[in-house]
């Protein structure tokens, strides 16, 4: 099937945004007298969004009362560094020009909301626009419901079996091969020691964006 367009995730697989996102975590953390949690343990949580990073500052599930309000406080505080120093993942501008000289579209499909997303995206230094740009909330659910894939195909017009996938969670290569779409893993992405990535069933792993180009 010839691919006609590349979308990908953005946190862990664009951007490196962990920095940013444990910066809030920690943030949170002083306000409730709590120790911070060094990078080294945020990391791998970072695709996990809000609800992993107080799970993992709180060592609390979701079914804990205050949880709702610690994810909303969090987000808050998100708010006011959320591209501090968030920066691109090396070789993701050299592969999105390599991408546009072979005449394929690429965007972004993430599970942020839409708040950080609308602005986090046009101060990131692309070389190219996305094509499209599709959020945790743009319709209503998030990966690894397969509706923002079929939204992000929809909007710019290439049908889910001619766009490839790339994303560094399992949600991601779940709603990927859900819709059709050829799903890639990026190894360089937010992946726990825990995660079993090779049963994710992903039709390619890639180290480096630039690797992405030979399976094109």
């Amino acid at each position: 099937m010839t691919i006609q367009a590349v979308l990908f995730d953005l946190d862990g697989t664009l951007a490196d945004t962990a920095r940013d996102l444990g910066g809030a975590l920690n943030r949170l953390l002083a306000e409730e007298g709590l120790p911070a949690q060094p990078y080294a343990a945020i990391r791998p949580i970072a695709s996990h969004g809000a609800r992993g990073l107080v799970s993992l500052g709180f060592g609390i599930t979701q079914e804990h009362p205050r949880f709702e309000e610690y994810r909303l406080r969090f987000l808050e505080q998100y708010e006011h560094g959320f591209a501090n120093e968030t920066c691109l993942f090396d070789g993701v501008n050299d592969m999105i020009a390599a991408l546009a000289a072979r005449g394929l579209s690429w965007g972004i499909i993430t599970n942020k909301p839409m708040r950080f997303t609308d602005r986090l995206v046009p101060a990131l230094p692309f070389v190219l626009a996305p094509a499209v740009v599709v959020s945790g909330d743009t319709v209503g659910v998030a990966k690894p419901d397969p509706k923002p894939m079929l939204h992000a195909a929809s909007q710019i017009g290439i049908q889910p079996a001619h766009c490839l996938y790339v994303g560094d969670a399992e949600r991601d290569i779940q709603a990927g091969r859900i819709v059709g779409m050829k799903t890639v893993l990026a190894n360089w992405g937010y992946i726990a020691d825990s995660d079993k990535p090779e049963q994710w069933a992903a039709d390619i792993a890639i180290d480096h964006p630039l690797d992405l180009l030979q399976h094109l």
